[in-house]
C-alpha cells in the first residue's frame, strides 16, 4: 500500500493481528505513564512533546520507550529497536500495513511512523480499568508541524473523552456510533452492547475504524457504514446512540475539516441531529451527543435548545448540560487555534479568518455560543415527563454517565409516585452528603444552611431550618412524613403546608442523589 493513498490509511491482514497485539500487550497508558513521568505526560497533555522525547530516549531501547517515540511523538527511530519492540509482528508488517516508512533496511535505518498509535483505556464506575486498547488515528499537527488535511481523522482528545465519560454504560442490544471517527466510541460501546454501527462520511475515518476494530477485537459486533447523519440507518432503531458529531460553528471563509465541520450553516447540524435522531430510537432509547448551540442577543441558551426539543419529530425526555459558554470572539480563537491557525505562525490568514467568524456571528447577532453534553430519551410509553437544561460549568467527580444512569431511572421512580406515596417512603441521606453553614461569628444561628454532594455534579442546596432538619433526620428509620409532621410540630407550622414544602424538596433531592430511598412504602 502506498503510503499517499489518503483513502485507505492502514490496514490489518487477519493473520497478523496476533503478533501485533501480542507486542502491544505491554504498552498501556499506566506502563507509559510511569515510563515518562509526571512532567512528561502533563506536558503531552498540553500538547507539547519535548518533555516526553527527552525521557523516552533516555529510556533507551526499552520497548515501552521505543513505541511512545515512535507512534505517539513521532520520533525516527532505529529500524533495529523497532523490530525488537514489535516483536513477531516487525517493521516489514507495520510497512505493509500503513503504519510506519523505513528509510531503508539496514539495522541502523531510520524508521517513522505514518499514523498516531496510542494506548488507551476503559474505566468502570469505581474508576478501575476494564479495558486496554491501542487506537490508531492521524498524526496531529504537534508531531507533523503541518497544517491538518482537511480529511483529518482525529484520534482520542478532549471531546472524545468528555461524551465517553458522560455515555451512560447499561447493557444494551445495539448501538449507533453516529460520526464514528477513529472507532473510540464504538470500543466503549462494546463494552455493555451486543451489536454496534458505526457510521461516518470519510472513507479514511471508516479505514481507520475497521483498522482499530481488528487490533482490539472486542466482544461486539461493527457493522461500519459510509453516510451522512441517519441517512445509513434510516427505518432502523438502536436502544442507544452515541455521537461526537461535526459541531464546530465554521463560517465561509475559515479552516474547516471533515472531523468538526457538518458544512451544515451555523449550529444546524446539531439542531437536526435534535429534532431528528427520536425516529432512529427504540422505546426506552437513548441517544447522547456533544454539541455546539448559537446564544443570539437578547435571548437565552434554554430559548434556543428548548426550540430544537419542542420541534422534534418524535417528543422526547430531555436532559441537557451546558458545561461551558465563550462569547463570540473566545469561541473564534479557539477553534482558530485548534485549526493550528495563529497570529505567530500566519498573522494574515488568522486576521482573515478572526474577521470571517465575527462578521458571520455579528451578521445573525450571535452574542455567545454554548457547548455541552446532550442526553435524550424516548420514552417507553406515554410521553416525555423530563425536561431539563441546566448549567454546570465545575468539575465533575466520576464518570458523568453514572451520575445521568442513575438520576434518570430515580426520576422514573419519583414520577410515578403521588405526593402521598412520596412521604409514606423512608429514606438515607447518600454517603457523599455534608451539610455546611455559615453565619457571623456573634450569632448563635447560621444565616446560611448549604446541604453539598461531593460526587456527581457535586451540587449543593439551600436549605432553611426546616429542609436542613429533614434531611439530617433521613436515617432510615423513620417515613418522611413521620419527619414532616415532627418538624411541624417543632417549628409550629401548620402539619399541611410543612408537607407539601418538603415533598417537593425531596423529589429533587432524590433525583439528584442527595437522598436515597428505601422503597418500601
Amino acid at each position: 500500500m502506498s503510503s499517499s493513498d489518503r483513502s485507505t490509511p492502514v490496514t490489518l491482514a487477519a493473520e497478523d493481528v496476533d503478533a501485533l497485539r501480542a507486542a502491544l500487550e505491554p504498552w498501556t497508558v499506566d506502563a507509559v505513564n510511569d515510563a515518562l513521568g509526571d512532567r512528561a505526560i502533563r506536558a503531552f497533555a498540553r500538547e507539547q512533546i519535548v518533555p516526553g522525547l527527552l525521557a523516552s530516549r533516555a529510556l533507551g531501547s526499552a520497548p515501552i520507550a521505543t513505541l511512545t517515540r515512535l507512534f505517539m511523538l513521532g520520533d525516527a527511530v532505529s529500524r533495529a529497536d523497532v523490530d525488537d519492540a514489535l516483536g513477531a509482528f516487525g517493521v516489514d508488517r507495520a510497512v505493509a500495513s500503513g503504519l510506519v516508512v523505513a528509510a531503508g533496511a539496514g539495522r541502523d535505518d531510520a524508521v517513522r511512523a505514518l499514523v498516531d498509535l496510542r494506548p488507551t483505556a476503559a474505566a468502570g464506575a469505581d474508576g478501575e480499568t476494564t479495558a486496554n486498547w491501542w487506537v490508531a488515528s492521524d498524526q496531529g499537527e504537534v508531531v507533523t508541524g503541518a497544517r491538518l488535511a482537511d480529511d483529518h481523522v482525529l484520534g482520542i482528545g478532549g471531546a472524545s473523552n468528555t461524551l465517553a465519560g458522560a455515555t451512560m454504560r447499561t447493557q444494551v442490544g445495539r448501538v449507533l456510533d453516529l460520526g464514528t471517527g477513529c472507532g473510540i466510541q464504538a470500543l466503549h460501546a462494546s463494552t455493555h452492547a451486543r451489536e454496534i454501527v458505526a457510521t461516518d462520511i470519510s472513507r479514511r475515518a471508516l479505514a481507520f475504524a475497521a483498522f482499530n476494530r481488528a487490533l482490539n477485537a472486542p466482544p461486539a459486533a461493527w457493522d461500519l457504514r459510509l453516510g451522512s447523519m441517519l441517512e445509513p440507518v434510516e427505518g432502523e432503531a438502536f436502544d442507544l446512540v452515541v455521537s461526537n458529531p461535526p459541531f464546530v460553528i465554521t463560517p465561509p471563509g475559515t479552516p474547516s475539516f471533515e472531523y468538526r465541520d457538518g458544512h451544515v450553516g451555523g449550529d444546524g447540524l446539531v439542531g437536526a441531529l435534535m429534532r431528528e435522531v427520536g425516529s432512529v430510537l427504540a422505546p426506552g432509547g437513548v441517544a447522547q451527543h456533544l454539541g455546539n448551540w448559537e446564544i443570539p442577543r437578547g435571548a437565552s441558551w434554554e430559548d434556543r435548545v428548548g426550540g430544537w426539543l419542542d420541534a422534534s419529530e418524535i417528543p422526547l425526555d430531555a436532559w441537557i448540560i451546558q458545561r461551558d459558554m465563550l462569547d463570540a470572539a473566545e469561541y473564534a480563537e479557539t477553534w482558530l487555534r485548534d485549526a493550528g491557525v495563529t497570529p505567530e505562525r500566519d498573522p494574515e490568514g488568522f486576521r482573515a479568518a478572526y474577521e470571517a467568524y465575527l462578521a458571520d456571528f455579528d451578521a445573525r447577532g450571535v452574542e455567545a455560543i454554548g457547548f455541552g453534553v446532550v442526553t435524550l430519551r424516548r420514552p417507553a410509553s406515554g410521553v416525555p415527563t423530563l425536561r431539563r437544561l441546566e448549567e454546570h460549568e465545575g468539575a465533575v467527580t466520576g464518570p458523568l454517565g453514572a451520575t445521568l444512569a442513575s438520576s434518570l431511572a430515580v426520576h422514573d421512580w419519583v414520577s410515578a409516585r403521588t405526593d402521598d406515596a412520596l412521604l409514606a417512603e423512608r429514606y438515607l441521606v447518600a454517603p457523599d452528603v455534608t451539610k455546611e453553614t455559615y453565619g457571623r461569628a456573634t450569632e448563635h444561628e447560621p444565616e446560611h444552611i448549604l446541604i453539598r454532594q461531593g460526587g456527581g455534579l457535586g451540587r449543593a442546596v439551600r436549605a432553611d431550618t426546616a429542609l436542613a432538619g429533614f434531611v439530617s433526620t433521613c436515617d432510615g428509620e423513620l417515613a418522611a412524613g413521620q419527619i414532616s409532621a415532627a418538624l411541624a410540630a417543632l417549628l409550629d407550622v401548620p402539619t399541611a403546608t410543612m408537607a407539601s414544602g418538603l415533598t417537593e424538596a425531596v423529589r429533587g433531592l432524590v433525583i439528584d442523589g442527595f437522598l436515597t430511598p428505601l422503597g418500601d412504602g
